[in-house]
């Protein structure tokens, strides 16, 4: 019974201050699901827009709704993480940026550059 009085009782996720490396990591595994499940959404939308005008139109009238626009630009800043980390982590496996000052910039920069090009990208599509 001693070994249950050591025992965590109450976790609470919000409290923990987990290091930027780990938050990149588990922000690279959410960029790809999402981005897997984005896909047949993807698909169905490019394959309307080129059989004909009219349904060209109806993609771009539906990606005029705030909704569409916000999952669009997630979906834009997923694919720069998901780039940007990707790059990263196949740095790390072959010994580059491996020690924790050079690994904790790089998942700044990950972030960094990620929402910079995004930002720059809206501001294109303007």
């Amino acid at each position: 019974m001693d070994k249950n009085k050591n025992r965590l009782k109450y976790l609470n996720l919000f409290k923990i201050r987990m290091p930027i490396t780990a938050v990149v990591s588990i922000g690279h595994r959410i960029s790809g699901l999402l981005m897997v499940i984005a896909i047949p959404f993807v698909i169905y939308a490019f394959q309307l827009s080129v059989s004909s005008a009219a349904g060209y139109e109806s993609v771009m009238a539906a990606l005029d709704y705030p909704l569409a626009q916000g999952v669009l630009v997630l979906l834009v800043w997923s694919f720069l993480h998901h780039f940007f980390s990707g790059i990263r982590i196949l740095l790390i496996d072959i010994d580059v940026g491996v020690s924790r000052p050079v690994a904790r910039i790089s998942a700044w920069l990950v972030y960094s550059l990620a929402l910079l090009i995004t930002i720059l990208l809206l501001g294109i599509m303007r």
